[in-house]
């Protein structure tokens, strides 16, 4: 049925997975080789159907469902109302249906467009910010700049539209860390996301960064430099909105949750205290 590497967030691990598009309709980000081995191709409502009526045959109760794969956003609004409205008659059950989308495809479509996608049982997008620095967005090929994104983001709040923001620690480099933690900081308080997503870098052979670090023209963090670094995108983020904050994917150093603003001074306490007793225990390693 899926045409693999098949990929969805963590929080999707319960959903039942619909492949809307193969691949990522963009595709040329520097880090990234998800999808490097699929052309992008937007499947036929019909086929998605068919997928749709498999499912409900084998699973008695669906709750939740993710459309794959890297931006089933960029589908037409006609097909995409149309496979929306399926769901909601063929799983009238179901309380959540997500889907990633590019900067690209969230502004190719309009405030109402999106109106109508939510009224349809759309719940939340998840967007790759990466970073909020200019030119950390320009190195990697995100396709989109700083003031785009927050566009983007503030496209789907007002459509009601939960958003769900991933950045990355450590994919400005050594370079540039100190910019690129400052600048998302200041671009997530522009775009008040519902949910932020923190990962750590991790390098995948066969990519432009994977090369550019072999040719040494990108020096990686530590995991030290790690922290210091998502400690100062803390320090950056000022949000009057609650926004749910998750730093426990596999690629982080440490496990980080909370809500921002509240949270905010337990999460850089909780940083702090891991530098310490890492700190202090390598320095108890080392006298012994």
């Amino acid at each position: 049925m899926y045409d693999y590497p098949l990929y969805r967030p963590p929080s999707e691990s319960n959903s039942i997975i619909i492949q809307a598009t193969i691949g990522c309709s963009h595709n040329k980000c520097s880090f990234c080789n998800m999808y490097k081995s699929k052309k992008f191709t937007i499947r036929s409502v019909k086929d998605i159907k068919n997928d749709m009526n498999y499912f409900r045959k084998t699973y008695e109760s669906v709750e939740k469902i993710f459309l794959a794969d890297g931006d089933a956003l960029i589908i037409q609004v006609e097909e995409l109302k149309e496979i929306l409205t399926y769901i909601k008659n063929l799983f009238p059950e179901c309380s959540r249906v997500t889907l990633y989308g590019s900067p690209k495809s969230i502004l190719l479509k309009t405030p109402q467009e999106l109106s109508d996608l939510k009224a349809l049982g759309l719940s939340m997008i998840y967007m790759g910010v990466e970073s909020g620095d200019d030119e950390v967005l320009n190195e990697i090929n995100k396709g989109a700049n700083s003031k785009e994104l927050i566009k983007a983001a503030k496209k789907v709040k007002d459509s009601n539209i939960l958003l769900s923001v991933t950045i990355i620690a450590g994919i400005g480099g050594k370079e540039n860390s100190k910019s690129h933690a400052i600048r998302t900081g200041e671009i997530i308080n522009s775009m008040s996301p519902d949910y932020l997503g923190v990962l750590t870098l991790m390098v995948e052979e066969g990519t432009i960064l994977y090369n550019k670090i072999l040719n040494k023209e990108f020096e990686l963090l530590n995991d030290k430099e790690i922290l210091n670094e998502i400690k100062l995108l803390i320090e950056h983020i000022h949000v009057n909105e609650p926004v749910i904050f998750r730093c426990n994917h596999a690629s982080n150093y440490i496990s980080l949750r909370g809500s921002l603003p509240i949270d905010k001074e337990k999460l850089l306490k909780q940083i702090n205290y891991y530098q310490y007793t890492n700190k202090f225990k390598k320095e108890e390693e080392r006298r012994l």
